[in-house]
């Protein structure tokens, strides 16, 4: 049935709940994609959908009428099924969105739906629809800058199809006291969109604005422990607060921003003793069979400061409530085993810093040097790390700007903007320490007009890291899963200028290093140039967590140009050394204004099949279909031993 050819029954007309119900079943998803696009953008993705399925599943009536179901149905058009029900439930649900919208006043009690609902609920997850394209962006930008009851007039338009009229008679029913505006700020949105009515619509109906097809993430499950962990304290601290308060003894000294101590343990208190701490000697390096963090010198003009090691020792094994902690995912956040390594401890800028390492984490403690108070405490996992990895730290970020500290074998650092391949590194001056001067931070920035590298030489060869937002920056390589290596060449760096500015996607993931692969080469149909097929795959530490990218680079101009983002996947072996296979597509238009879907595979591939809303078969691992605009289709692909795989998702 489609709801956009009924003809409402006025508002006055009572409606039975059972049929109401019928109607609630039947067009959930609809009545709940109504609800999501009209809900002011500023609650938020998560929010929006759960108060959307809410707003939904309130709008029954919350009475039975009797004899309502006696009462004829009005007479419709032919072919046109009427449901006076759906009409009803698109009103309430418009009334309560658009309530949702209202902002709160301290006199008038607040209305149900401008609340969080109280179902559903979903404890632990952050939920969202899938992500869609440019098209579907641009049109929630446009949205976004709309009153509600604008959205609601294009809403009504775009996916139930109503003339305008019975759009005004609609919104007037929800309790908009200017329709006639509402439809002005709609005309405004369809004035932009050049494609038309059917594009709207189409775009209306796509997985960016379905809130019953969704996405499943984690909330920050750092700050839940944390919590959990800080009840539990104060659980366990109102019980024994009178034993506690008999202790004899001030330990050690002051611990700064340290929480108190609740417990004493002989082999703890050995591993937060700054005397205990391990110190490297600076030439151990040459002389080791490893190169990584464990044979880092110790280094810094407060190495010797006991009180600064005190507190940061302090500070890691019991963060008190004016600590900012932070950690990677997958990373563990308790006290070291045993008595860690000192890596730094000096001036940066404003700040004192000390760098910590126990064989797992880095640790970095940084406090103001006016004061001991507003510590922080970062932690990042780094086990397995090799002389690539553990080529340098962050040491210090300052006003967009991130120092380093290099390790002990790196003989030369420079900054190299991604984004300009042709370009050459420029110097980068290091204490004698191995503290680099402030280098712009690209995970600090809001555009991407520039994306400084760390370029670090040693005697192997020279090393591409950027910055991701972590302790530790993340090494940047090219080449088949497997065997990737550093980047370097003018290829490498041009398909690294079209890929850097989706490095923001992977940020703050613990990520390790990311992976760009050129896995297949296409010449574009109607002499149209020849396209590149890149899948840039990024590692963490833990293990678990990769993700992945399929890239389509046409030939373009500017040779910064971002790639087109085919496809993407979460916790996926493709394009890594366990799964070196990918395939992938997209919806391309020609220079002459012609729609193909292009799609490509890793060398494995025999032959690629698309079907659905475009049909046809290529030999080999290339395919290119003329098709139309907006078409949708289904890629499957057979290996050389027959073996079927499907694309990247």
């Amino acid at each position: 049935m489609r709801p956009q050819d009924v003809i409402n029954r006025p508002a006055s007309e009572p409606i039975d709940v059972e049929q109401a119900e019928a109607a609630l079943v039947e067009h959930y998803p609809r009545l709940v994609r109504l609800a999501y696009l009209v809900l002011p953008p500023h609650l938020g993705r998560n929010r929006r959908v759960l108060t959307a399925h809410a707003l939904a599943q309130r709008s029954l009536p919350r009475g039975r009428t009797p004899g309502s179901a006696a009462v004829p149905p009005p007479r419709r058009r032919e072919g046109a099924p009427a449901d006076p029900g759906y009409a009803y439930l698109r009103r309430q649900v418009l009334r309560q969105a658009l309530e949702a919208g209202l902002p709160l006043r301290r006199r008038a009690w607040p209305k149900r739906s401008q609340l969080p609902p109280l179902l559903p609920q979903v404890w632990g997850l952050r939920l969202f629809p899938r992500s869609g394209g440019a098209d579907e962006l641009a049109l929630d930008q446009r949205l976004s800058a709309l009153t509600g009851p604008g959205r609601a007039a294009y809403v009504l338009r775009g996916l139930d199809r109503l003339p305008d009229p019975e759009v005004t008679r609609t919104l007037t029913a929800a309790g908009v006291a200017d329709p006639d505006a509402a439809l002005t700020e709609a005309d405004g949105v369809d004035a932009a969109d050049k494609a038309g009515a059917e594009s709207a619509a189409a775009l209306l109906k796509s997985s960016e604005f379905d809130p019953c097809s969704l996405q499943a993430r984690p909330t920050d499950l750092m700050r839940r422990r944390q919590h959990a962990k800080a009840a539990f304290a104060a659980t366990a601290a109102v019980v024994v607060c009178g034993a506690l308060l008999g202790l004899p003894g001030e330990g050690w000294g002051p611990d700064g921003a340290a929480a108190p101590a609740y417990a004493r343990n002989p082999a703890a208190e050995r591993a937060l003793d700054p005397a205990k701490t391990v110190r490297v000697a600076p030439a151990l390096w040459k002389q080791s069979s490893r190169s990584d963090f464990s044979v880092w010198p110790t280094r810094g003009n407060r190495a010797d400061d006991r009180a600064l090691l005190r507190r940061a020792l302090a500070v890691w094994a019991r963060p008190g409530p004016s600590v900012q902690a932070s950690a990677t995912p997958g990373t563990p956040v308790g006290p070291p085993m045993g008595a860690p390594q000192l890596l730094f401890a000096g001036d940066v800028d404003k700040v004192r810093v000390v760098l910590l390492y126990d064989g797992l984490r880095i640790v970095r403690y940084a406090e103001p040097r006016a004061s001991t108070t507003g510590a922080a405490i970062d932690f990042a996992r780094v086990d397995s790390a090799d002389a690539a990895a553990a080529n340098a730290l962050v040491v210090g970020r300052t006003d967009g700007n991130v120092r380093y500290l290099t390790a002990p074998w790196v003989r030369k650092a420079s900054v190299r903007d991604l984004l300009v391949p042709a370009g050459n590194p420029v110097a980068l001056a290091r204490t004698p320490d191995g503290v680099t001067d402030p280098v712009l931070s690209p995970a600090q920035a809001r555009d991407c007009r520039s994306w400084d590298a760390l370029e670090l030489r040693d005697d192997v060869g020279a090393r591409l890291m950027t910055d991701l937002g972590e302790l530790t920056p993340a090494r940047l390589t090219s080449g088949p899963p497997s065997a990737p290596r550093d980047v370097s060449g003018p290829v490498e760096r041009t398909r690294w200028a079209r890929t850097a500015c989706l490095l923001p996607t992977v940020r703050s993931h613990g990520v390790r290093s990311v992976n760009s692969w050129a896995f297949a080469e296409q010449t574009l149909p109607e002499g149209n140039g020849r396209a590149s097929w890149l899948c840039t795959r990024a590692e963490t530490w833990r293990g678990p967590g990769s993700r992945v990218l399929a890239q389509f680079q046409a030939p373009s101009a500017k040779p910064e140009a971002s790639g087109a983002v085919a496809a993407r996947a979460e916790h996926s072996p493709a394009c890594g050394p366990r799964d070196p296979r990918v395939l992938a597509g997209v919806l391309w238009k020609s220079r002459g204004g012609n729609w193909y879907v292009l799609a490509a595979g890793s060398e494995q591939f025999a032959s690629i099949t698309t079907s659905g809303g475009v049909e046809g078969t290529g030999r080999g691992n290339l395919l290119a279909v003329r098709a139309d605009a907006g078409a949708e289709a289904e890629l499957d692909g057979r290996l050389a031993d027959g073996t079927r795989v499907g694309a990247l998702r």
